[in-house]
């Protein structure tokens, strides 16, 4: 068998096997950023069909946070919105951290202090 022949043999095996999942699982995170950039999806290691399946779990998992938010009273708190299916080409989201500015530390203080009226 020629590497030729391998080559081909290895890149038309179905996204769902243990070789391309060990492929996709071997990425670095730039060439992840890389590709996510690209936004060339169907060149991504998943078949159109599981695409489609995730867009429909998505959607699904608004649904169901909405339909959570609108029978929520309004003096709870809303749960976080779903993330949604981590796709090929795409590295998890990173979780936002809120930043402790000046004025923000400066109302603080006085809403700590009895300053709320």
């Amino acid at each position: 068998m020629t590497s030729r022949r391998l080559r081909v043999l290895i890149q038309h095996l179905p996204p769902e096997s243990s070789t391309m999942t060990a492929l996709r699982n071997a990425l670095t995170p730039e060439e992840l950023e890389a590709q996510a950039d690209e936004g060339q999806p169907e060149k991504g290691r998943w078949s159109q069909d599981q695409q489609l399946l995730a867009s429909c779990y998505d959607a699904l998992r608004r649904i169901e946070h909405v339909l959570i938010c609108v029978n929520t009273e309004k003096k709870a708190a809303w749960p976080a919105r779903p993330e949604p299916l981590r796709r090929p080409g795409a590295a998890p989201k990173k979780a936002k951290t809120a930043r402790l500015t000046q004025s923000n530390a400066d109302r603080l203080f006085s809403l700590i202090n009895g300053g709320a009226a």
